[in-house]
């Protein structure tokens, strides 16, 4: 094997090339393929940076709002948040107490109306306690600030999307009408603008508004024990299935889960879409990272006949040649994996501090192209490019196997 890599590394050395006319004919050949090679990885390790990025800024929006897993009252139909359930159940401690769990609140939804003067908008009312996790929100308000909720008596204060802000011409520390059905009555009730949000999720900013539950709890008519459901919040998107077997176990008969993947069907099933680009992006360009380097291999053995002439003589076999211009190979190839890495993992580095490159918010959801720097999937494509790429050499390897000592001895 020494002897392998020093023939290997000769035939690398710029000293021992000849000076024959057409005896470098394969050196721009080599850094062509070089060069094909740094560039198809660099644009590996973006795409697939970019795309589990966006996937993590999309779920993370989604899921912030909201929560993973909802529990709520049975519904074979629809989901009903109509039906309340009881704020105290036997299932909320083991579920804290597990640790894939972040926190478990409660909630209360209730249809309405938001009126203004001029206007009129349909929203949902997402009623909250003091178990709800505003991190999300103050990531996302654009003005104001999160409201607090007193103990006394329920708080006026609400949060609104900039959607329906700009919609309704409404202004921070601005007075709202909310209109209210229940029993086949209107039932206003007013309320100042603590906070305006934007997620850039449509579905999300031109539906929901944050208030206090005691709100929906008296107009529903409701005991305080009352709530249409528990949100849990994991810490880990991978961990969903697990936990919603885990719930689904401890929950009674009369209640069911439901995942956010069901809820936003439709979302999430295209963010699955993005995997499928990846993937053929990865085949094509190691594909042709793997062709334009067979190629090149081929020339070097078809410009080197006399010297595998000369190893025939000397004793040498046909694989004993092979592993010399396969580890040749290999080399070469580690130095295009090395300069695609250094503008890969380098342009990620700078987009995900500077953030040059815009993205329209209104298609895309978010203002930038979003980076997720995971070492394993950049570790893994290095890996696998080097292992694909030489074993896809071995083919043109074997036209070792047919050149005659004699006669490339004589072709030198």
């Amino acid at each position: 094997m020494k002897v392998d890599f020093f023939i290997a590394k000769r035939l690398l050395s710029k000293r021992n090339v000849s000076t024959r006319e057409g005896e470098n004919s394969t050196r721009p050949i080599i850094w062509i393929a070089i060069a094909g090679i740094a560039l198809g990885v660099s644009i590996m390790l973006a795409s697939v940076a970019i795309v589990t990025g966006f996937q993590s800024e999309i779920r993370s929006k989604i899921i912030g709002f909201g929560s993973h897993i909802t529990v709520s009252a049975f519904n074979p139909l629809i989901t009903d948040y109509s039906r309340p359930i009881g704020k105290y159940q036997d299932f909320v401690e083991p579920l804290k107490a597990n640790p894939s769990v972040r926190t478990v609140q409660t909630f209360a939804n209730k249809e309405g109306i938001i009126k203004t003067d001029e206007e009129l908008h349909g929203i949902v009312v997402k009623g909250i306690d003091e178990s709800f996790d505003w991190d999300f929100f103050e990531k996302n308000l654009t003005e104001g600030k999160p409201f607090k909720l007193p103990q006394n008596e329920p708080s006026d204060s609400i949060l609104i999307s900039k959607s329906i802000a700009d919609k309704l011409k409404l202004s921070l520390n601005g007075k709202v009408l909310v209109y209210f059905i229940q029993n086949e009555k209107a039932r206003p009730r007013r309320f100042y603008v603590s906070g305006i949000y934007n997620t850039s999720l449509e579905k999300i900013d031109n539906t929901f508004v944050i208030a206090d539950m005691r709100h929906i709890q008296k107009i529903n008519e409701w005991s305080p024990n009352l709530v249409s459901g528990f949100e849990v919040v994991l810490h880990n998107y991978e961990d969903l299935e697990k936990l919603d077997d885990f719930i689904y176990n401890y929950i009674d008969h009369n209640l069911t889960t439901i995942k956010i993947t069901d809820l936003n069907r439709d979302l999430f099933s295209w963010l699955e879409l993005q995997d499928i680009n990846v993937i053929i992006i990865i085949i094509l360009i190691i594909l042709v990272s793997a062709i334009n380097m067979s190629s090149a291999l081929l020339i070097m053995i078809l410009e080197k006949t006399g010297f595998i002439g000369i190893l025939k003589s000397m004793g040498a076999t046909n694989w004993t040649i092979r592993k010399v211009f396969l580890i040749n190979a290999a080399y070469l190839i580690g130095v295009g994996l090395f300069w695609g890495n250094i503008v890969g993992i380098g342009f990620c580095l700078l987009q995900d501090k500077f953030k040059f490159v815009k993205l329209p918010e209104e298609s895309y959801y978010i203002p930038y192209v979003p980076i997720n720097l995971e070492w394993g999937y950049f570790l893994m494509l290095n890996i696998g490019t080097l292992i694909l790429c030489t074993i896809m050499l071995i083919i043109p390897s074997y036209v070792v196997s047919s050149i005659s000592p004699v006669k490339a001895i004589k072709f030198r």
